[in-house]
């Protein structure tokens, strides 16, 4: 009898697992059946994507080195090289296409430092409460407080404008808007009855944060994330203009728009700083409308 009862528990179990997984298939068909109904969406993952794999292949496509000296100067377009020259003589098509490595490198290692660090602190906000809640929410509070821009600067300043440095940089000063969304998601997702449930039943709290209460939040948190390599690229392009960013000959989209500075450049050669400013243009448009396309699919409030 006891065999028998051991068997339906572990059918029952078993049961349940194929439910839960089949429940969230169908959840992750039902998004991606959303986002491909926004077009917008669609043609920003297909530009995206073209931009992610230019710098996976960049040594394979490029049509030279990024740091060879042809010996002309700032040339114009032409069959040798097709986007012309800079001020050095080097190759801007092949400088573009590394350039690419550099903002997507910033963009999703910044990222991937803030969300973790919002989400945990977050996390304990929400659902500790109490003094907890406060001691880090206060914190955020200082932290959003601050010129954002003119700490970076002095910070990359101090430590040096090297690409790790603006990345640890970035990423430590981007968290306070994640730790406050996940503090709202979790003080809503705690009251409900399972998660009640949950802690009548003796599970312990880190079991009930990342299985339970955080994977509920994910959708905020990608779409914040996603809107978040957008800025971090304009970010690490502001930085380079200004000489503060990754420097040369390390190719970086901001960096090849330093040339913009001087009127010359602007007025007589646009192949100079048109190409890099285009590239920035189109990057952060298609992971805009990614982000857009996204949050729409995630919206319990839409229809299906």
């Amino acid at each position: 009898m006891s065999m028998v009862n051991v068997n339906t528990e572990k059918d029952l179990s078993l049961a349940n697992q194929q439910l839960q997984l089949g429940e969230e298939e169908g959840y992750l068909r039902m998004i991606i059946k959303r986002f491909l109904k926004h077009k917008l969406a669609v043609l920003g993952l297909v530009v995206f994507s073209l931009i992610i794999l230019s710098a996976i292949f960049a040594p394979l496509i490029s049509p030279s080195d990024p740091y060879a000296i042809s010996g002309e100067f700032a040339a114009e377009p032409s069959d040798a090289h097709l986007l012309g020259t800079d001020q050095v003589g080097r190759d801007l098509l092949s400088r573009l296409i590394y350039a690419s490595r550099v903002s997507l490198s910033v963009g999703v290692g910044t990222v991937a430092i803030y969300v973790v660090i919002g989400t945990v602190l977050g996390a304990m906000a929400g659902y500790f409460g109490k003094w907890v809640d406060m001691i880090i929410m206060r914190i955020t509070d200082v932290f959003m407080s601050f010129p954002y821009l003119m700490v970076i600067l002095v910070l990359v300043s101090i430590m040096g404008p090297d690409l790790y440095n603006i990345i640890i940089v970035l990423g430590l000063l981007g968290w306070p808007a994640i730790a406050r969304i996940v503090r709202g998601s979790v003080l809503s997702i705690k009251e409900m009855d399972y998660i009640k449930a949950g802690i009548a039943l003796g599970y312990s709290t880190p079991k009930i944060v990342f299985q339970h209460i955080l994977p509920n939040c994910l959708a905020p948190i990608l779409v914040n994330a996603t809107f978040g390599i957008a800025q971090a690229i304009i970010m690490e392009a502001s930085l380079s203009f200004l000489g503060m960013g990754v420097q040369p000959p390390t190719a970086s989209w901001g960096n090849m728009l330093t040339e913009a500075q001087s009127l010359t450049v602007l007025s007589s050669q646009p192949w100079l700083w048109v190409p890099p400013g285009l590239m920035i243009l189109l990057a952060v448009l298609s992971i805009n409308f990614m982000g857009d396309g996204l949050r729409d699919a995630m919206d319990p409030k839409s229809l299906k």
